[in-house]
C-alpha cells in the first residue's frame, strides 16, 4: 500500500508549465511527459472512499515506510532533492477539498498555505538509537491522523541511532495512491550511487535552493493560486465532472450489454451462467461479515505495534519455482503457516482465517493514473495444511481463483454506489465489510539493487501498510535482494507481538525449506546490525 515521489532525474525530464508551483487550480489534470504519471482533479471513486471511511479510526488508511540508512545524508544535497520532488509532484501540494454542494466526489488543490516545514520533521531516537527504538517511535506517526486541512504526508529525520546511522519515517494518506503508486513517487528522492548528483534544482521561492535541512521550511511558502471558485462556477464544475463520470460508466455498460447480447445469442446458456457468477462474486465482494474467524483476534484498538522481518529474496524464489508458483503464493503461505502456529501455541483451534488481499488491477486505459488501483479481495485461509509444500500450491490456487473473480472488472461501479450512501454510509458498509477480516497480506517490488540518498546508502526499506480493520497487516516490500517485511498488529488482540514475529520466522523458514533444502534461508534473530543474506527479524 504506496506512492513513491516519482520525480525526474535527467535535466531534459521536466514538468509542463502547468505542473509547477504556480499552477491554477482549474487545470484538470497534470502528466508527467516521460513517466506518463497523470494527476487528475477529481479524486476517483476508491480514493473518495478510503478518504470518507475515516469517520471511523478503525478503517484510517495510513501508510507508514520506515528506512534505515548507513550515514546522515549530505543536508544541502537533500534539500534540493526534496525541493525538486516537491516542485514536481503536484499531490504533494495539493490538500483535499470536499465539494460542498456534495455533487461531486472530494478534489485536489494546491494548498495556498503551503508550509514545508509542517511536513519535514526532525526528531531524535530516544536511547541507544536501536532499531526497536525506532520502531517504537514510529508506532504513535502512524496512529495519528493526518490534518486534513493540508497535504496528505509527512517526512521524519530521525537523528541519534546506533553506529552513525540515520534513519526516515515516510507517512502517506492511502487515499493519495496505492503501493505501485508510492514506489513511483519516491524515485526522486534516491539516487543510483553515493556520488550520483541530480541537476542543480531551480531556484527557489526565496531566490536561492535550501542550503540545509533545516532551513528548507523557510524556502517555500503556499502562493496565490488565482481567484477562488464562486458557488455557481463549483456548481457548474460539480456537475459537469458527474455527468462525464455516469457518461463514462454508461458507456462501458453498454458496451458490456452488447457483448452480452452478442454472446447469449451463440450460447445462451453459457452466458446465463457467466451472469450469475458475475452478480454472485460482486455480492461475495460486499457481503458484511459479523466477527472474525479468529478466537483469539475479536478486540479491536487504535494502538499499533511494528515489527519486522528480512527474508532472502533467491530463497523464495527457488521456493516458488520449486513448486511452479509464485512469489506471493510462498509469501501467503509463509505468513499463513506463522499464524496458524500462533493460535496453536495458544491451544486455539481454527480452520481458517479471513484474509484481505489487495489485486492489482491496473491496466492500459488507467494504468497511468495517480491514485488507488486495487482490489481489496476477501477470503478465507486455510490454517490446517501443516505439510508446506501442499499449503503453497493450496494457497496458489486460491490466490489465482480469487484474482479470476469476474466482480474485480465491477470495482469502480461497486465503489462509486457505496460513495452514494454518503460519508457515515459508506464507512458503516465497508465497516461491516472490513472489520471482521483476520489478516492482511501485500507485497509491492523495489529496486533489486541498493540505492542513495543524498549520499548515504539505504539499507532497509521496511513498509507498513494499513490494517483497515483487521488485527494484523503484514506487508512485503523486495529491495536489493531482500524480502524486507513490515509486520503492524493491534495490541488489544495480539499481547504478545515477540511470540507473533517468532512463529512467522517458524512459518518462513519451513517454507523456504522447501526450496532451499536443509534449512537453507532459516529466519533467525537480529540486534539491528547491518543487512546481510540471510533472514531475521528485530524484536
Amino acid at each position: 500500500m504506496w506512492y513513491t515521489l516519482a520525480c525526474v532525474r535527467q535535466g531534459n525530464d521536466v514538468f509542463s508549465a502547468r505542473e509547477g508551483p504556480t499552477m491554477n487550480k482549474r487545470d484538470k489534470a497534470q502528466k508527467h511527459p516521460h513517466r506518463g504519471v497523470v494527476y487528475e482533479e477529481w479524486m476517483g471513486d476508491a480514493d473518495a472512499l478510503m478518504w470518507h471511511i475515516e469517520r471511523d479510526p478503525l478503517l484510517r488508511s495510513t501508510v507508514l515506510s520506515v528506512w534505515l540508512l548507513d550515514r546522515v545524508p549530505d543536508q544541502e544535497r537533500f534539500a534540493a532533492t526534496l525541493e525538486r520532488t516537491i516542485r514536481h509532484v503536484p499531490r504533494l501540494r495539493q490538500r483535499v477539498v470536499e465539494d460542498p454542494l456534495g455533487v461531486a466526489p472530494p478534489r485536489w488543490e494546491e494548498d495556498p498555505f503551503f508550509d514545508l516545514s509542517y511536513h519535514i520533521r526532525r526528531v531524535r531516537v530516544p536511547g541507544g538509537g536501536t532499531t526497536r527504538e525506532l520502531l517504537d517511535m514510529a508506532a504513535p506517526v502512524a496512529m495519528q491522523a493526518f490534518d486534513k486541512d493540508r497535504p496528505l504526508w509527512e517526512f521524519h529525520c530521525v537523528e541519534g541511532l546506533e553506529a552513525g546511522r540515520f534513519g526516515v519515517i515516510l507517512k502517506l494518506h492511502h487515499a493519495v495512491t496505492d503501493g505501485v503508486g508510492m514506489v513511483r513517487m519516491t524515485e526522486g528522492l534516491v539516487e543510483r550511487s553515493r556520488e550520483d548528483r541530480l541537476v542543480a534544482a531551480p531556484a527557489s521561492r526565496s531566490g536561492r535552493a535550501a542550503a540545509k535541512l533545516g532551513e528548507i521550511g523557510a524556502t517555500w511558502r503556499g502562493e496565490p493560486q488565482g481567484e477562488p471558485y464562486g458557488e455557481i462556477a463549483q456548481l457548474g464544475e460539480a456537475v459537469r465532472h458527474r455527468l462525464a463520470t455516469a457518461l463514462g460508466r454508461t458507456r462501458r455498460a453498454a458496451a458490456a450489454f452488447g457483448r452480452g447480447i452478442t454472446q447469449f445469442a451463440g450460447h445462451p446458456i453459457a452466458s446465463a451462467g457467466e451472469v450469475v457468477d458475475t452478480l454472485e462474486s460482486v455480492a461475495q465482494l460486499m457481503r458484511p461479515v459479523s466477527e472474525p474467524l479468529s478466537p483469539l483476534w475479536r478486540e479491536r484498538s487504535l494502538g499499533v505495534r511494528l515489527d519486522v522481518l528480512e527474508v532472502p529474496f533467491d530463497a523464495m524464489k527457488r521456493t516458488a519455482h520449486a513448486v511452479d508458483g509464485t512469489l506471493n503464493d510462498v509469501f501467503v503461505a509463509a505468513v499463513a503457516g506463522g499464524l496458524s502456529r500462533y493460535h496453536q501455541r495458544r491451544r486455539a483451534q481454527v480452520e481458517a482465517l479471513r484474509m484481505s488481499m489487495p489485486i492489482n488491477i491496473r491496466h492500459e486505459e488507467k494504468g497511468t493514473v495517480a491514485g488507488n488501483q486495487f482490489v481489496p479481495a476477501r477470503f478465507p485461509v486455510r490454517m490446517d495444511i501443516d505439510d508446506p509444500r501442499e499449503r503453497l500450491r493450496s494457497i496458489g490456487a486460491l490466490v489465482r481463483e480469487q484474482r479470476g473473480e469476474p466482480g474485480l472488472g465491477w470495482i469502480e461501479e461497486i465503489t462509486a454506489t457505496i460513495n452514494l450512501l454518503g460519508g457515515a454510509g459508506a464507512t458503516r458498509v465497508v465497516g461491516a465489510m472490513m472489520k471482521a477480516v483476520d489478516f492482511v497480506t501485500s507485497n509491492v517490488p523495489g529496486p533489486p539493487f541498493p540505492v542513495y540518498m543524498s549520499g548515504a546508502r539505504i539499507e532497509r526499506m521496511f513498509p507498513f501498510g494499513p490494517p483497515a480493520g483487521a488485527t494484523v497487516n503484514v506487508t512485503l516490500f523486495s529491495y536489493d535482494g531482500v524480502s524486507q517485511i513490515g509486520v503492524r498488529s493491534d495490541p488489544a488482540a495480539i499481547p504478545d507481538p515477540d511470540q507473533l514475529v517468532a512463529d512467522l520466522h517458524a512459518g518462513f523458514d519451513e517454507v523456504l525449506a522447501v526450496g532451499s533444502g536443509l534449512g537453507a534461508g532459516r529466519s533467525r534473530r537480529s540486534a539491528g546490525r547491518a543487512p546481510q543474506r540471510s533472514a531475521r527479524g528485530f524484536s
